[in-house]
């Protein structure tokens, strides 16, 4: 299976923001963003004003990075967005959160995608009762995903249930720490997905 495994740091640092890849250390002082708040290489510091092209390209790039998803995925992603009905940019939006590693995520079950990621390619949900292991599958309305019980013990879980207030959970998503479950009660609207990217500058690029 095709991943990114370089520095996420470098990630966010190439696009002069926080992707939030690395849990708890990006609101700590020690994210490397706040020490060194430019792009990596020998001429960070000195890049040029980006031209309409690469704005376009690195608003896309940041997003593909925030939801952890490669180049080949990312561009199906938006030609399924393309063909559905209403506005494209918020299609691909819907369809990148309804991913189930985001899910586990956004459910504050996982202090980062990746280790969200993680947790469902060792089997550690069930959705609809079925265990999954691929956090690219995408949930639907009304499903339920659930942490098997003989998982529950693990320290992602037991933290998760300890800072359970302190987590801002999206209104599509229903949370119960007690049960570990997760329902989901619609996909979300553009309204509901707190997500800084600008996705018009996504559809433009792919449009040319």
């Amino acid at each position: 299976m095709a991943r990114y495994t370089g520095p996420d740091c470098k990630l966010c640092r190439r696009e002069k923001t926080k992707l939030f890849l690395k849990g708890k250390k990006c609101e700590s002082a020690k994210c490397p963003i706040e020490i060194r708040p430019y792009p990596p290489g020998e001429h960070g510091r000195g890049r040029p004003k980006e031209s309409e092209y690469q704005l376009q390209l690195r608003e896309k790039q940041k997003t593909r990075r925030i939801y952890g998803v490669l180049e080949k995925q990312f561009h199906r992603y938006y030609e399924e967005a393309s063909r559905r009905p209403g506005k494209t940019g918020e299609n691909l939006l819907q369809i990148l959160e309804s991913r189930l590693d985001n899910v586990v995520y956004r459910a504050g079950f996982a202090e980062s995608r990746d280790a969200a990621r993680q947790q469902v390619r060792h089997g550690h949900f069930l959705v609809n009762g079925r265990k999954v292991n691929i956090p690219s599958y995408r949930v639907r309305e009304h499903d339920v995903i659930e942490v098997r019980e003989n998982k529950r013990h693990l320290m992602p879980y037991e933290v998760a249930r300890a800072t359970h207030s302190e987590k801002k959970i999206p209104a599509w998503l229903g949370v119960s720490t007690e049960h570990m479950r997760i329902l989901v009660h619609q996909l979300p609207t553009r309204q509901q997905i707190d997500t800084l990217v600008q996705e018009q500058l996504i559809v433009e690029l792919y449009s040319k």
